[in-house]
């Protein structure tokens, strides 16, 4: 047997392998490319990211993983550089994230707005245009009213409300804080026949309504902003900010505000888009 020469067949077949598998690992690192999102539960539960980032994928190569929870969740999350680009609606902290120089520059992206949700028989008489004044009846009630609790931009937004109305302090015994996303708080509501307040995107597309009905909205105070912001590499240098800023870049395109105009359930568009770059 010559084992000069089998040893060189060997030598050369298990080159070839580690050439393939090297070639296998490059190709699957290109395809793997991913970036991190910190976004709201509101954008995943409305179903609007299911449908946007596959068109971003598409157009960039690029996957997005997505960590849904409450706006300050997500702002806190991106401050301690675990997420590339973030993606939420409170517009006061998105502002205070970039002055204090966790981002360069917020894009706003889109809006839509919020509603009051309750028993379609209304018992306190909520039913209009003013979610003050409806608060104020849900206050004077002591109505069953379930609130995400959980620092979300719609909690912040809720809070505020609450304080416009005068009732900070004041919120009734029904008052509950559930700690939780738009949907299980909408399934609590759902549940107990109580007051929440709602993006009207997650609304939308929330299947288990049971008695809810929409009671409140049209107030300009319940107006809903979202923004998209880079995270900034000076801060987190181990970030994908050139990645995240194809994303924004994407996003505040007529290309990306055309897929988030075109997105829609039952005939009614959820969000409107409203770029400025």
């Amino acid at each position: 047997m010559n084992f000069k020469r089998l040893f060189s067949s060997f030598r050369h077949f298990a080159l070839v392998v580690l050439a393939l598998a090297a070639s296998n690992f490059i190709a699957a690192g290109t395809w793997a490319q991913s970036i991190t999102m910190a976004s709201t539960t509101s954008t995943e539960q409305s179903g609007l990211f299911g449908y946007l980032l596959p068109e971003f994928k598409k157009a960039s190569g690029l996957d997005v993983k997505v960590v849904a929870v409450g706006t300050g969740q997500a702002i806190d999350m991106a401050r301690r550089g675990d997420a590339d680009v973030l993606f939420v609606h409170d517009q006061v902290a998105e502002e205070k994230f970039v002055a204090d120089g966790f981002s360069v520059k917020r894009f706003p992206v889109m809006y839509n707005d919020f509603v009051l949700v309750g028993p379609k028989s209304d018992p306190t008489g909520t039913r209009g245009k003013d979610i003050g004044a409806a608060l104020q009846k849900i206050s004077a009630a002591n109505a069953p009213f379930i609130s995400r609790g959980d620092k979300s931009g719609t909690h912040a937004a809720e809070l505020r409300y609450w304080t416009q109305a005068g009732m900070a302090d004041k919120k009734g015994s029904g008052y509950k804080e559930c700690g939780c996303g738009m949907g299980p708080a909408l399934n609590i509501g759902a549940s107990s026949n109580a007051y929440v307040l709602t993006d009207r995107g997650t609304w939308l597309n929330f299947k288990n309504r049971a008695d809810l009905a929409v009671l409140v909205e049209g107030d300009t105070k319940l107006f809903n902003q979202y923004g998209v912001m880079v995270v900034n590499p000076a801060k987190h240098p181990h970030l994908k900010s050139a990645d995240a800023q194809k994303f924004v870049d994407w996003i505040v395109s007529p290309t990306g505000q055309n897929v988030i105009a075109s997105y829609k359930i039952g005939g009614e568009q959820l969000f409107f888009p409203n770029a400025v770059k």
